[in-house]
């Protein structure tokens, strides 16, 4: 009778904490949003995103809090003997929760890592070729993101991206938008959409952009999007999520506003 009641207790207990969880996240998340912003975060914010000046003081307010919550949720580990600094993890951060502004309430929910490398890193491939010959070769990164739970990064890469921002290349924005294709555990260009309707607009708008910048590239026209989105569907979202922070950014011209 008592080992009866232990069990049943124990199944309440947990029950109540998976339907309490949801609700538990939301008021952790909220205390971190409310948290008092670093005048030394906000500088780097301020250096790193040329827009940040051009939004509103609530957008402002809300990035200030998705980064909030993103450094308290997220790991941060350096590679090849790279010390993380604060510097890092915020410019990080700031740039990865541009993607956040659609309120979803999700925050790459899979990602608990991002490992950062001092530049360029060596991986080892493996390739399977015809007649059941595999090749294996050693090939340089500048960023990845794995579907399980880490992104990588080349901190140098990072660097000469918020150098020259409009160029339309972000390593940040290109692997951080993986993440957002891969939440449903694949990545086809897809991300997860706010209704069912949305996604045959999606399919419509995806299929003729990405075919038509492959036809352009194919016939040598001068393309908006780096031709390394005609790779695949997946790679496209990634190169499009580059092009639009980056080359449709206007760079301020006057000091920022305090906030």
């Amino acid at each position: 009778m008592i080992q009866t009641l232990i069990v049943l207790l124990m199944v309440v207990i947990i029950t109540a904490a998976i339907l309490l969880h949801p609700a538990l996240m939301r008021w952790h998340r909220n205390r971190l949003k409310h948290r008092p912003f670093l005048p030394l975060w906000r500088a780097v914010i301020e250096q790193t995103l040329p827009m940040y000046e051009k939004l509103s003081l609530d957008e402002r307010r809300r990035l200030q809090g998705h980064i909030q919550v993103f450094l308290a949720e997220k790991q941060f580990i350096g590679c090849a003997g790279l010390q993380v600094t604060e510097e890092m993890k915020i410019t990080i951060a700031a740039i990865a929760c541009l993607l956040l502004f659609n309120e979803r309430g999700q925050y790459f929910p899979k990602l608990r890592s991002i490992l950062i490398y001092p530049s360029a890193y060596v991986v080892n491939t493996t390739t399977f070729v015809e007649n059941f010959v595999v090749e294996e070769r050693r090939e340089a990164r500048l960023g990845e993101s794995w579907s399980a739970d880490q992104v990588v990064l080349a901190w140098d890469i990072v660097k000469r991206d918020i150098l020259h921002w409009t160029d339309g290349h972000n390593v940040v924005l290109h692997e951080f938008a993986h993440q957002l294709d891969q939440e449903d555990g694949q990545a086809e260009g897809v991300p997860i959409l706010p209704s069912h309707s949305d996604y045959a607009i999606w399919k419509q708008v995806m299929t003729q952009s990405y075919q038509q910048l492959c036809q352009d590239i194919e016939s040598g026209v001068q393309t908006v999007i780096d031709s390394y989105g005609a790779t695949n569907p997946a790679e496209f979202f990634a190169v499009a999520t580059e092009t639009f922070f980056g080359k449709t950014t206007p760079i301020a011209d006057s000091p920022p506003n305090s906030l």
